[in-house]
């Protein structure tokens, strides 16, 4: 809904502040204008003339969002939650936060890994900008579940930084949405010795894990550098093996073949559960 207000001057200003008065606009609104008649000289000093006319207006917040309330409210009762609240606060002019309290009925709200929350932050976004002139950003929350996921993930970071910090084998998570990515972005750099960076497209956009380079990993266990392997119970070199303190001395059979697969670079993909809290 529009409110509007025209004033009259002998200059654009003067008739703007008029309208300004008589519009009464609360501080935070955005108030636009226009001049609708500009101002005409009396003949002579003595007839006629007439003054500069602008029309000053601003949109009333809590109407524009009345059409995005009645589109969610049609989403969440096609989702089986009954009597939904749903609170919609403006930040800074363009961010809006949308809570959403559903009581018990937010598991399917929200989705597997939040997929229909984000699907319906989504179209809310798009429902709210075609019907305004100004892009705004949309959040939406219900439950918590934003601030539980960005402590899961940050939990994910962290234990898979460890990982490479100590094997020196990247890591690589699934596929996460941009807000996701950033949260494990985000807390990697904050961590000494590992960095990270995304690959993929689309949907399959993921992030890798890896040692910052000139890094070496914790792990110390062994090294191996042009075919020598030394270890602790003896060295390989080109087939030969020698066990320290063996009674045969020197042993020339084959190598002998690990007891288990090498770690694959994949290891530590799976995302940690968020346990949804009914109390």
């Amino acid at each position: 809904m529009i409110k509007e207000a025209i004033g009259k001057g002998a200059t654009a200003d003067e008739a703007y502040q008029a309208a300004l008065a008589k519009l009464n606009a609360p501080e935070d609104a955005e108030v636009k204008h226009e001049v609708i008649a500009q101002a005409k000289p009396k003949i002579l000093g003595i007839f006629g003339g007439s003054d500069c006319e602008v029309r000053a207006y601003y949109e009333i917040e809590e109407d524009k969002f009345a059409s995005v309330k009645a589109y969610l409210n049609t989403i969440l009762a096609s989702l089986g939650a009954e009597n939904p609240e749903i609170d919609i606060k403006v930040e800074n002019g363009e961010d809006v936060r949308i809570e959403i309290n559903c009581g018990d009925d937010y598991g399917s709200v929200i989705g597997r890994r939040g997929e229909t929350l984000d699907a319906i932050q989504y179209l809310t976004r798009l429902v709210l900008n075609r019907a305004t002139d100004e892009y705004k950003r949309v959040s939406i929350n219900v439950g918590n579940y934003r601030e539980k996921r960005e402590a899961t993930l940050r939990a994910l970071a962290k234990k898979n930084a460890a990982r490479v910090r100590k094997y020196g084998r990247n890591v690589v998570l699934e596929p996460m949405n941009p807000y996701e990515r950033r949260i494990i972005h985000t807390t990697i750099q904050e961590i000494e010795g590992v960095t990270s960076h995304s690959v993929g497209s689309d949907d399959e956009r993921k992030v890798v894990i890896t040692l910052e380079e000139g890094v070496k990993p914790l792990n110390g266990g062994g090294y191996n550098k042009g075919g020598y392997n030394k270890g602790r119970g003896g060295y390989n070199k080109g087939g030969y093996n020698r066990n320290r303190g063996g009674r045969g001395g020197n042993n020339s059979s084959a190598p002998v073949a690990p007891s288990r697969e090498p770690r694959s670079d994949t290891a530590g993909t799976l995302y940690g559960k968020i346990e949804v809290n009914k109390d």
